[in-house]
Order: C-alpha cells, then sequence, then structure tokens
C-alpha cells in the first residue's frame, strides 16, 4: 500500500504530542455518572466505558485522558446537542458507540465536537451513528481521525445532514482508514492550509466523497468513493496532492476541479465511470498525470479558462467523448515527447517508438456545434455533416482551435495506474 513517509510523520507526531504520563484506569462506580468519572480523573487516566448503554448529555472532555470503550459500549446523547465535546489537548477517544446527538445543524450538534484547545485529539476505533454531524474539528491542529465508521441519518433528506468529518481551520490533520456512508458529504475540509492528509478512506452513499473548500497544501492519497454524485470535488484550492485514488460507480464525476490551481493529479482511477471521469473548471496550472479514465459518457471536460494545464501520460479509454473542451484556445496534451494513450485512436507507429506518427485531435467543429446545438446530433451521419468533416481534415486552416496530442501513446501498459 502506498504510505507517504510524510502521513508516518503524521502519525508519530500525533502519537507523540497525545499520550501524556501512564495513569489509573477509572470505571463508574455504581450509580456514578460518566461525567463524575472524568471529573475525578487526572491527566493520563483512562476512563474505561463499561458494556451497555449510557445516556450523556455533551460529554466533556476537558483534561489529557483517553475514553475507552468496552466491547458493546454505547454513548447515547438522547438527541440533545454534542454527545462528546472535546475541550483539551492530548485527548483520545476509542472503542466506542457514539450516537443520538441533536439535529441541529446551525448548532453544529455533533457525535464528537473538537474545540479549538484540542490540540491532537485522536479518535480511533468508534462507530458514530444517526448523529447531525459525526466529527467536527473546530480549529484543533494535529488531530488523528483513524478507523471509524461513520454512518448518517439514512431517514432525513441528504441536504438536511451533516458531513461524515467537519475539518474546518485546521492544520496537520490524519484522516485515515475510515469508511464513511449516508452523511451529506463524507470528508469536508475548509479553510484548512497545510499538511492535512486524506488517506486510505472509504466513502460510499454520499453527496461528495471528498469536498475542499479554500484549503491549501494539503494531500489526497488512497481513497475510494462509489455511489456518490462526486467522487472528489475539489474547490477553490491549491497546492494540493491528488494521487491513488479510486473512483467506481459515482454518478456525476469521478474528479471535480473548481478554481484548483498549482496542483498534482496523478495516479487516480476513474472506472467505470460516472457522466464525467473529470470536470475541470477554470482550473490552471495543475498537472495531470498516469491517470486512467475510463467508460465515461465524457473523459474530461475543460471548460471556463480552464489553461495552462500539463496533461500528459493519461489513459483516456472508452469513454463516449474522450474530450469535452470549451475555450477558443489551443492546448497541446503531451510533455517532453509523450502524451496520452488514447483507445479511439487511429494513428500508427511506423518506427514503433510507441509514439503515434500522426497527431490526435478529440474534437472537431461538428463535435463543437453538438455541445451547443444538441439537436443537431440526429444529423451524424448525414453527407452534410461528412462533408463538413472531410473538409476540416483537407484544410486545417479551418480547423477551429481545441486540444492536440502530438506525442500519442500507443500503449496504456506503464501509463495506467
Amino acid at each position: 500500500m502506498h504510505f507517504p513517509a510524510r502521513i508516518i510523520g503524521l502519525v508519530l507526531l500525533a502519537a507523540g504530542a497525545a499520550c501524556p504520563a501512564w495513569g489509573a484506569e477509572l470505571r463508574p462506580q455504581p450509580g456514578e455518572a460518566l461525567q463524575q468519572v472524568v471529573d475525578r480523573a487526572a491527566e493520563g487516566d483512562t476512563v474505561v466505558v463499561p458494556e451497555g448503554t449510557h445516556t450523556v448529555e455533551a460529554l466533556r472532555l476537558d483534561k489529557a485522558l483517553t475514553l475507552a470503550g468496552e466491547e458493546d459500549a454505547v454513548l447515547d446523547g438522547g438527541g440533545s446537542g454534542d454527545v462528546i465535546r472535546v475541550t483539551a489537548p492530548g485527548v483520545t477517544i476509542q472503542g466506542l458507540e457514539i450516537r443520538h446527538s441533536g439535529m441541529d445543524l446551525n448548532e453544529m450538534n455533533a457525535g464528537v465536537f473538537v474545540e479549538g484547545s484540542a490540540t491532537g485529539t485522536r479518535i480511533e476505533d468508534c462507530f458514530i451513528d444517526r448523529t447531525a454531524w459525526g466529527i467536527w474539528v473546530d480549529g484543533a491542529a494535529s488531530p488523528v481521525i483513524r478507523d471509524n465508521r461513520i454512518h448518517g441519518n439514512a431517514e432525513v433528506v441528504s441536504p438536511d445532514r451533516g458531513n461524515g468529518v467537519q475539518l474546518w481551520d485546521v492544520s496537520g490533520a490524519l484522516v485515515t482508514g475510515n469508511e464513511i456512508w449516508e452523511t451529506r458529504d463524507g470528508i469536508y475540509i475548509e479553510v484548512s492550509h497545510g499538511g492535512n492528509v486524506l488517506h486510505d478512506n472509504h466513502l460510499h452513499h454520499l453527496r461528495y466523497g471528498v469536498h475542499y473548500m479554500y484549503s491549501h497544501r494539503n494531500e489526497v492519497t488512497n481513497n475510494r468513493t462509489h455511489d456518490t454524485r462526486a467522487g472528489y470535488a475539489l474547490m477553490m484550492s491549491d497546492n494540493l496532492e491528488v494521487h491513488h485514488n479510486r473512483s467506481a460507480d459515482d454518478e456525476d464525476y469521478g474528479l471535480l476541479l473548481n478554481y484548483v490551481k498549482q496542483s498534482a493529479i496523478h495516479h487516480n482511477r476513474v472506472d467505470p465511470g460516472p457522466e464525467k471521469c473529470a470536470f475541470v473548471y477554470n482550473a490552471q496550472y495543475n498537472d495531470f498525470h498516469h491517470n486512467r479514465f475510463r467508460g465515461c459518457e465524457v473523459g474530461i471536460h475543460l471548460t471556463a479558462g480552464s489553461f495552462h494545464n500539463r496533461i500528459h501520460q493519461n489513459a483516456f479509454l472508452h469513454s463516449r467523448n474522450q474530450v469535452k473542451y470549451v475555450g477558443n484556445r489551443e492546448q497541446e496534451w503531451s510533455r517532453d515527447g509523450r502524451g496520452n494513450y488514447w483507445s479511439d485512436y487511429l494513428g500508427w507507429d511506423t518506427d514503433g517508438d510507441g509514439i503515434g506518427d500522426v497527431p490526435y485531435r478529440p474534437n472537431d467543429m461538428v463535435d463543437k456545434l453538438i455541445w451547443k446545438y444538441p439537436l443537431v446530433r440526429i444529423l451524424m451521419n448525414s453527407p452534410a455533416v461528412q462533408t463538413l468533416r472531410w473538409i476540416q481534415q483537407q484544410f486545417p486552416a479551418l480547423r477551429s482551435p481545441g486540444v492536440t496530442d502530438r506525442h500519442p501513446l500507443m500503449d496504456p501498459e506503464g501509463v495506467t495506474p
């Protein structure tokens, strides 16, 4: 499994920050509320939650301790407020079922709400069920959210649900190994810059699997999405590393980039595809390489000023329209003599160097007419349309600006992730 050194470093750093000196193990006495046990605990202690269902009202963790559940231990918020609120640094929550927060999205009711003072909070091996927001981290640095299962409330329509994991104004977060489903978005990250890593999460039956807004210098790697409207919706963000992710059976988009700049999008797979494997809107100076886009209505759609992107060594396989480019500038999609693999390329390779001898041009004037006037499609096989295409081939000066790959690859091997 691809697991970058940066992620390992984050884990070790978070572990060091979140592990105080060894302390006592405390359990509730007969008739003692769980909050009372937390209140009498010292820093470094472990509060053990026994088997069974325990009703709590915003259980407040205000010192560096571990809250650990025995098998089948449940914290039930009773449908009011947060189930757990963390206010101190160095808290660990593990092995609990956490359910039934309040459902007020404006009040940010959550299964676990982490305040800005709670640096280095760790939430691990928990099942969070039927809460407004699953985990909300509100400005706390270096949280670790690992190996949790987060399920929304399927009885509520998607727009009225919260997100599975919500990161706001966070740096140094590690979100890894989680399964999230039937919330609004799986992982939503906003105004969070620097060193946040989303790794190896399984996200399904959502609006967006991963949703980025105004968050820079972060990494999205090795995640899996399916049955979402968009697997990865990346918006208004710069300097992202998005690699080795998988989108399968998502509905509208595998990758959606909106106002994303100076980011690396590589070794991702979108197949079998949604309506558009990749939709790129006003995104510039990005590097797309070694991605696999297969079986979509549109392989990649670029529009609204998406210029100066490097698109090379990708595999475009069996989409109905490999490229939809809406723009008035020429774009060359190759780099250092290597372009992309196109399953519908009809050229040849006489010298056997693996590079096609004639350029690949995915779109012509007829394609653009169809995009602008969809009813033209009924004339696709008419003599008039065939004549128009023949004229463009014979007189290149009449060809409208578009995408050209002057070095198309003959074999997808070595290109696809």
